[in-house]
């Protein structure tokens, strides 16, 4: 609310009229406020008068409104005519208490006899204010003068006026044309009504021939309707007439023919001719016509010569034959053309409009309140076509008839008022006219003397959002008008980047910040005194969307959920409103408002649309909006039609349906073959969502159904309804079976194999299929075998893996398939018999051997050679006995190769290895067995190492041999070195030891040091792998035990008791004499320096100024409040660095004090305790350190 009121202040509807005082502009106007009022003279103000121009209802009484106000209130008077119209002398006539309204009972007495010109005077003691010439009159609504109106004859084609001129009516009529039923007459750009009520025929017709064209005339303010007598029109084709028949019709009638009835270029009936005038007062409508007649009707059209017609003001009716024009100005005077048109030619009209202007201010005269000897000025200003005339009067009074006042002078139509005296008050009237009207308006001048007053209410609060303009109103009143001046915090406030000062004193912060709240005093002053009033301003957080909705694509049924999260000041409450496309929400439980969300259940097409979300409080608001877009599978496409129907191809067309917000991306076509499968639909083809239309090819002997199924992000649409069915005749087949295969199952078979053809593949009844084959290149012929309902036959009586040539052809009733393809393919395979000979071994090194053999002739194979499957395994090892031998392994080689490699063999081993051929069938017979050995290696890493502690500087190295010696061991090399506490490692040492040996102790190592051992077996082929260990030497507890924690002992911690304890007493010490009122060296100066603006701290070292020598010696006594009567923020806060010399009183890390509790050095402070008052706290810690 405060920050609306103090917008409203800055749009100037204040609870105060505007204060403006000066020289020869100032003026004051009397605050609306009544506590203000109260007391306060005030001239006449005319509040409420009748209009100039007012029309009466003869059945009614008529009430003349005069209302003013004043101080004190004001009498009433009037005028009839111009003399003065004496109420209380008609008994007829009532003027209301407390007012100036007439209220005359015209009941038994003719309206007529108070018709005229009245003017209501109001007036008291400090002058008369005068309200407009108020002119009364009767309505009238006379009737039609009686009249026979003959009918009227007139030849088809041609064009016809009908009038109605009714009756002069006040106000003047409503008029409209009926037949007898009172059903309006129909109206068109042929028939039509002109402005002054008659009815134009550009051009007539046989079908206009009726006998009630009757124009009715309704009067607005005693609501009756006139009728004119009925008019008989009627219509002759003269060609289609005989003389005789024709003189029948002509008889006592008016006969519209004495033109050709043909078709003829347009000619305009109204207005006549080529040119005329019409004159408009400004502000007032214009209405500019133009009816033509014509064979065809023309058509009408306006422009303006010079110009353009005045955009957003002008506007067509009666069917383009009536240019209206609202609001007229200066610059709508011209010329206007009117262009009648039809296919014979053209012609135009030219309307001269001429724009005069009854009068209008340019500045009325506002009312003065002035101060004794203060000048002012009355200005009247008004514009008008022709210029005004403007006369002045006073007190109702023509100005040159009034009492000469020596303080008064006109000049170029303004009063100047110049020290103005006590008792000067006056109303002026300021009266401005030419012939088309006239303007009165009252000013009064009243002259007071009043002291300020601020009327805006005390203590108020505004408050305002950061970053946004701040009011503060200190509305005033005082005669002379009060000076406005603006403190903040005792600062006073001008005109500035940060502040603003409206004429209407309106203190104005252009972008409050957090540090502009606080209180504001406004003070008015004038000569009779000051008076002063504070506000306050508070400068809150904004309201902002912190998480605002976003924008949505749901699908239909499901739920939308639009966050609206806010964040706010603490003090204000922001409310949450929610709009539909700026409207309210629906009343629908679907629709859940929660604390900073809105939730869509059950969404729906109608749900789709903007949402806004609205955050106010009562000082600013946040919006955001976000678009909610409902998307669904699309409609199932409708309108399925076959067109372009052939033998093996035909165009399938639809409509789409409803996308619903997701485009389409594809359709499917899909069909139904009721003759092979009925009800299975199989998708045929798909087209882009951009066609309605597919070229379909067909296959024969085929009952075909198809529709269509629209595809979008949703999902696939329902099928649609399924097109008519259609049928293709039966051929024979495009196709042969697939994927024909010839597979050898056994040495004396073979199996043929293929892929049927499908229903739809068939092409026509009787499917069956030709299986021929012959061995190839044995000029053989080929035999065949004709086969139903089966995809394989086997060939038997075949030799072993012969090459053999097979087709596989599609029969129907209608002929055969296309020529097969021929596909080549083996009958079945046999075991070899023979194994490979020439067996050899290359031994390469302990753990790899290659192997070579001879290839086994290709007529043993009996079949397709796959490869060769070579198998070794382990006897035995060299160096010592194992329980059996292992499982062999195998290699296999493929194709023909010759010679493989034997890896992963073990070193120092006896192996034995054989190979065999082996083809699709299985494995031929094995080769005899070759032994072969592998040399030494390498042993394998030695088994359980383990370091166990002796003594001090001796550790016991055990293990075991390896498991794999793979040759004979020759012994094993030992490797250790030190690891420090940082885990860096010490120089190595190398022990060779024996084959035999698994284990040794080392001595002479250091104590308590922890070793890295490293251990490798070693053959006459090197060393084997690594293992590692750690070990420990023992630690030595005497020399632990001579190493003593000085922080465990009693006697440290006693002592260190007894220091802590020391120091308590010192600063409890301290702090009782300090609170007891000791003397301090500080306290002195203090004393000795009651202004602080002559010795203030220093402000870099924050230490105290320097004091006078003649004065360090004075003794202090009592409070510890500083003499300038400053109190800190809380004095349980003091310390005793506050009263040192800066940051010089400090503790040494002893816990001693360095320097001294004064503002000087030691010398001051040995002084100080010369005084016979109790030591300070400083000299009492120095007597005890």
């Amino acid at each position: 609310m405060d920050r609306k009121r103090s917008c409203t202040l800055c749009g100037g509807a204040v609870m105060m009229l505007l204060l403006l005082l000066g020289h020869m502009t100032n003026a004051l106007e009397v605050p609306l406020d009544p506590k203000v009022l109260e007391g306060l003279p005030q001239p006449p103000t005319i509040t409420h008068q009748s209009p100039k121009d007012y029309i009466i209802d003869p059945r009614e009484n008529i009430i003349i409104h005069c209302e003013a106000k004043g101080k004190p209130d004001p009498s009433f008077s009037w005028t009839r005519n111009g003399t003065h119209f004496d109420v209380e002398k008609d008994s007829k006539v009532i003027m209301n208490p407390k007012s100036g309204t007439l209220v005359i009972d015209i009941s038994g007495e003719k309206a007529e006899a108070y018709e005229g010109v009245y003017q209501c005077i109001a007036r008291n003691e400090h002058g008369s204010a005068m309200s407009n010439n108020i002119v009364i009159r009767q309505s009238r609504s006379p009737l039609w003068s009686k009249e026979k109106i003959k009918p009227i004859t007139v030849q088809r084609g041609m064009s016809l006026a009908l009038q109605c001129r009714p009756p002069a009516g006040l106000p003047p009529p409503i008029i409209f044309w009926m037949d007898n039923n009172f059903q309006r007459l129909p109206q068109n750009s042929r028939v039509s009504q002109a402005l002054n009520g008659d009815l134009y025929f550009s051009n007539v017709l046989m079908d206009d021939t009726r006998n009630d064209y009757i124009c009715y005339a309704r009067f607005p303010y005693t609501q009756t309707i006139q009728q004119k007598q009925p008019i008989t029109v009627n219509v002759l084709d003269i060609e289609a007439m005989n003389d005789t028949v024709l003189a029948a019709f002509l008889n006592g009638s008016d006969f519209w023919g004495d033109s050709p009835f043909g078709e003829r270029a347009p000619n305009f009936m109204q207005p006549p001719g080529t040119h005329s005038t019409s004159m408009v007062l400004k502000g007032d409508t214009l209405q500019l016509e133009c009816i033509a007649d014509g064979l065809p009707t023309p058509d009408i059209s306006w422009s303006k010569v010079n110009g353009d017609l005045p955009s957003g003001r002008f506007s067509f009716h009666t069917f383009q034959k009536t240019l209206k024009i609202t609001e007229v100005t200066e610059a709508d005077g011209g010329d206007y053309r009117c262009l009648a048109k039809n296919r014979l030619g053209s012609n135009h009209h030219i309307i001269t409009v001429v724009v005069r202007a009854a009068p209008f201010w340019i500045s009325a005269p506002q009312n003065l309140i002035l101060a004794p000897k203060e000048s002012g000025m009355l200005t009247c200003r008004a514009g008008g076509n022709p210029k005004p005339t403007i006369t002045w009067s006073v007190n109702g009074i023509p100005i040159e008839n009034s009492h000469k006042d020596p303080s008064r002078k006109i000049e170029n139509s303004d009063i100047i008022l110049s020290d103005v005296q006590t008792g000067s008050s006056s109303v002026y009237q300021c009266n401005v006219s030419n012939e088309y009207g006239y303007l009165l308006a009252n000013a009064f001048v009243s002259v007071l003397a009043e002291p300020p007053r601020v009327l805006t209410p005390p203590n108020h609060v505004y408050s305002v959002v950061t970053n946004s303009r701040a009011l503060l109103d200190c509305a005033s009143f005082g005669s002379p008008l009060p000076k406005i001046t603006w403190f903040k915090d005792s600062q006073s406030i001008v005109d500035s980047d940060s502040y603003v000062i409206h004429k209407n004193n309106t203190l104005e912060i252009n972008v409050a910040r957090p540090l502009n709240s606080g209180k504001y005093t406004c003070i008015a002053s004038n000569s009779l005194g000051n008076k002063e009033n504070h506000v306050y301003l508070e400068v809150k957080d904004p309201t902002r969307i912190i998480k605002q909705p976003g924008y949505k694509v749901v699908q239909r049924n499901s739920m939308a959920v639009f966050e609206c999260r806010v964040k706010h000041d603490p003090s204000l409450f922001p409310s949450m409103i929610w709009l539909k496309d700026n409207m309210e929400l629906p009343d629908d439980t679907r629709f859940e408002v929660g604390s900073d969300s809105l939730t869509i259940h059950d969404v729906r097409e109608d749900d789709e649309g903007n949402y806004t979300c609205i955050r106010n409080t009562t000082l600013d608001q946040d919006s955001a909006s976000a678009m909610l877009t409902v998307v669904d599978i699309p409609d199932p496409p409708t309108d399925l039609e076959l067109t372009d129907q052939r033998e093996r191809s035909v165009q399938l067309t639809w409509t789409p349906g409803d996308e619903q917000n997701s485009p389409i991306q594809l359709f499917l076509i899909q069909y139904e073959d009721s003759l092979h499968g009925p009800g299975v639909w199989v998708n045929m083809t798909e087209v882009s969502g951009t066609s309605t239309t597919a070229h379909l090819e067909l296959s024969p002997y085929v009952y075909y159904s198809f529709r269509v199924l629209a595809l979008n992000e949703m999902g696939l649409s329902e099928p649609s309804t399924s097109s008519g069915q259609y049928r293709t005749n039966p051929a024979p087949p495009d196709v042969n079976p697939s994927d024909v295969e010839v597979i050898g199952m056994s040495p004396d078979s073979m199996t043929v194999t293929w892929r049927e053809l499908t229903g739809l593949e068939s092409n026509g009844p009787g499917l069956q299929y030709k299986v021929s084959w012959r061995q190839k290149d044995l000029d053989q012929k080929w035999t065949s075998l004709t086969l139903v309902n089966v995809s394989q036959y086997v060939v038997t009586g075949t030799p072993t893996f012969a090459l053999y040539e097979v087709t596989v052809q599609a029969v129907n009733d209608y002929g055969f398939g296309p020529r097969p393809q021929v596909v080549l393919g083996y009958s079945g395979e046999d075991l070899p018999t023979v194994a490979p000979e020439n067996l050899k071994v290359s031994v390469q090194n302990g753990t790899l051997a290659e192997v070579y053999w001879d290839a086994v002739p290709l007529s043993t194979v009996r079949g397709r050679l796959n490869g060769y499957k070579v198998s070794y395994w382990k006897m035995r090892s060299l160096h010592k006995e194992e329980p059996e031998p292992e499982k062999p392994q195998e290699l296999i080689i493929h194709g023909s190769e010759t010679e493989g490699l034997l890896i992963d063999l073990h070193p120092y081993s006896q192996y034995t290895l054989n190979i065999r051929a082996y083809n699709g069938k299985g494995n031929g017979p094995t080769s005899a067995n070759q032994i072969f050995e592998t040399p030494e290696g390498v042993p394998g890493p030695p088994a359980n190492l383990e370091v166990e502690n002796l003594n001090l500087d001796s550790l016991i190295i055990k293990w075991a041999p390896p498991i794999e010696y793979n040759g004979h061991l020759t012994g094993y090399l030992l490797k250790y070195q030190p690891i420090n506490t940082t885990d860096e490692l010490g120089p190595f040492k190398e022990l060779l030891l024996k084959a035999n040996e698994t284990s040794i102790t080392l001595e002479n190592l250091k104590h308590s040091t922890r070793y890295k051992f490293y251990l490798n077996a070693m053959t006459v082929k090197g060393s084997g792998p690594t293992v590692t260990e750690e070990g420990v030497t023992i630690v030595d507890e005497a020399m632990t035990s001579k190493q003593v924690d000085i922080a465990t002992q009693g006697w440290f911690i006693g002592l260190m008791c007894a220091i802590a304890l020391l120091i308590l007493v010192l600063l409890i010490v301290c702090f009782i004499k300090r609170n007891k009122g000791g003397k301090y060296p500080v306290k002195e100066k203090e004393d000795a320096h009651q202004d602080p603006e002559i010795q203030p701290m220093k402000e870099d070292d924050g230490t105290f100024g320097e004091y006078s020598d003649t004065e360090d010696h004075k003794p202090l006594k009592g409070s510890r409040t500083p003499s300038n009567g400053t109190v800190k923020k809380d004095d349980s806060d003091d310390s005793l660095v506050d009263y040192g010399e800066g940051g010089d009183g400090q503790f040494n890390e002893d816990g001693s004090f360095i320097g001294q509790y004064s503002g000087k050095k030691e010398k001051d402070t040995a002084e100080g305790n010369e005084s016979s008052e109790a030591p300070s706290p400083v000299n009492a810690m120095n007597s005890f350190v």
